[in-house]
């Protein structure tokens, strides 16, 4: 195992920004201090090894980042319907940066912030823990926040992801990784061959704006199932395709660390299997994209996907949702897992 620290740039405001490369076992994970964000995956398989994650060259790509390319996403990850919630008899308006909605907590969240960093070593794996102070009323969210993430690269082949928040008053805290992968390799065509199990029985029904409407309605028969692995996107429906953007309710006990998804890649042969201890898993598959990625690589629609565990979207204003609410002594902790074969 090996742990590298290099310069990535430096800030207008002067701060240093530092790239973390953690080694272990066949895999190498890069972050960066902007975002929390990862950089790069290095994986094998027996055509070669592959940086897995869409993403940018360098520093000023991860500054401006409008992809939200392998970052942090809090306070709350995803939507929150017309930038607004109440708690406690009390309303608390948000910016509207999507539309009349609140995406990923407005345009200075927490995937544009500077984090401080630090590497470590502990058992049978190399870490970057990452912490963010956020103050009361930070993009219009009650209380003062304390952001602990720490990711972790393990000889199993495993990436570890721990999202904790300790508050000092009740707040919505929903925080997850936004990467995009390519398990045949960054700039390496589409991801519609890929192959997709999906570990749950529902999915979160929303309105055209992408804002849950408060059912769960069952997969099966649907367009939205894929309780038995099958291709993202069948080749008789790639012209009229349009793409998922969709939370589905990951089946078993909320709190326990769970399957959520598993995802193969034919040609490589890749394999990518999630875990999660949250309610959601939101299932992207980047279909308004047309931006310059990493070397001169073009990311196109559907070049990408993304399983971002989480809370389910806009649960602050659904009372029957698996409650998001974090308060003094009833911390936020969350947990996923990210394991590779070939």
């Amino acid at each position: 195992m090996k742990i590298d620290k290099k310069n990535f740039g430096v800030l207008s405001n002067g701060k240093k920004v530092k790239i973390f490369t953690l080694s272990a076992g066949q895999l190498k994970l890069s972050l960066t201090n902007i975002g929390a964000a990862w950089t790069s995956l290095i994986v094998p398989s027996q055509l070669g090894r592959n940086d897995l994650l869409l993403g940018y060259t360098g520093l000023d790509g991860f500054i401006s980042n409008r992809q939200y390319f392998g970052v942090t996403v809090g306070r709350f990850a995803n939507r929150i319907g017309n930038a607004s919630f109440s708690l406690q008899e009390r309303t608390y308006q948000l910016e509207a940066n999507n539309g009349k909605n609140s995406l990923h907590s407005g345009s200075n969240g927490f995937a544009k912030r500077y984090w401080k960093a630090n590497a470590y070593e502990e058992n049978e794996g190399v870490y970057v823990r990452f912490e963010l102070e956020s103050p009361d009323g930070d993009g219009g969210f009650p209380g003062n926040m304390k952001a602990v993430v720490s990711y972790g690269l393990t000889k199993s082949s495993e990436i570890i992801c721990d999202y904790q928040a300790k508050v000092d008053k009740p707040t919505p805290v929903n925080f997850t990784n936004h990467a995009y992968f390519n398990l045949a390799g960054e700039g390496r065509g589409d991801v519609l061959s890929h192959e997709v199990n999906l570990y749950s029985s529902s999915y979160v029904e929303v309105d055209d704006n992408l804002i849950p409407t408060g059912s769960l309605l069952p997969v099966e028969g649907t367009y939205f199932d894929f309780k038995k692995r099958r291709k993202i996107c069948e080749d008789s429906n790639i012209k009229t395709f349009k793409g998922y953007d969709h939370c589905f309710a990951v089946d078993g006990e909320q709190g326990k660390l769970r399957p959520c998804a598993a995802v193969y890649e034919p040609v490589t042969k890749r394999t990518m299997k999630v875990f999660t201890t949250q309610p959601g898993v939101q299932f992207y598959t980047s279909n308004h994209m047309d931006t310059e990625g990493k070397f001169g690589s073009r990311y196109a629609n559907f070049s990408g996907f993304c399983l971002e565990t989480q809370h389910f979207p806009d649960t602050p204003n659904h009372e029957n949702f698996p409650s998001c609410v974090a308060s003094a002594g009833n911390d936020y902790h969350e947990k996923a897992v990210f394991a590779f074969d070939w």
